[in-house]
């Protein structure tokens, strides 16, 4: 499903989705797939005739293979900033390393073993702080570090896997794949109180929701 803004693009990866963000001011990667997504996210780059070295940061919602694969290999400017929050920062950097205290820790920590990591500068996002248009809300649960990214202009939040879409409805993913569950619920519970009403929200996996997509989040919330 498109985006309903020119300036949104969500770019299809190895089962999980990027977003480029470009309003005339800055051009912004949301988050950046698997390790082998490299080549599309070229070729959808090159569709919007932009390449790597227009990319003036990046945002990364958490700590996953498939939301920092490509990074490394990427060819960003070197001093393009990373931003995510701790502590799935110094994870990135391998500063530290995921929990053990869970099967999600524990699967992160194999998966992410021969990771290349990144050498652009990491800087840490707190809730609150202001990147370009976007406002940062830490939604910590699918990892201790989860962080959604809200850009009111364009009315877009971008979720991560705080929730997914299957079916044209959103849900959860299995607890299983969240460091605490009950903390990712009740994540989406507060950040549906304190979100924007925005239009559209765009996740790591499904479809992004492109029609009253508050909406959508704050009825799931209510459920929760």
């Amino acid at each position: 499903m498109a985006i309903p803004t020119d300036s949104v693009r969500r770019f299809r990866l190895r089962g999980v989705n990027a977003y480029l963000v470009s309003d005339g001011s800055e051009t912004v990667l949301v988050d950046a797939g698997t390790p082998r997504d490299r080549d599309r996210l070229l070729r959808g780059l090159a569709r919007v005739d932009l390449d790597p070295g227009a990319i003036d940061r990046v945002l990364v919602t958490h700590f996953d293979l498939d939301h920092v694969g490509t990074l490394a290999s990427l060819s960003l400017r070197d001093d393009v900033p990373i931003h995510l929050a701790e502590p799935d920062a110094s994870h990135l950097t391998g500063a530290s390393k995921p929990s053990l205290r869970s099967a999600k820790g524990a699967a992160q920590r194999v998966l992410t073993s021969f990771l290349d990591r990144p050498t652009n500068p990491v800087e840490v996002v707190r809730d609150g702080d202001e990147l370009g248009g976007f406002v940062a809300y830490r939604t910590p649960g699918h990892t201790p570090g989860h962080t959604a990214f809200v850009h009111e202009d364009h009315g877009v939040a971008f979720v991560g896997d705080m929730v997914r879409e299957s079916n044209g409805s959103l849900g959860l993913l299995p607890g299983v794949l969240a460091t605490d569950a009950a903390e990712n619920r009740r994540s989406v519970r507060e950040f549906a109180a304190r979100c924007p009403p925005v239009d559209v929200v765009a996740m790591g996996h499904g479809e992004p929701v492109t029609a009253y997509g508050y909406g959508a989040l704050k009825r799931l919330a209510d459920k929760l």
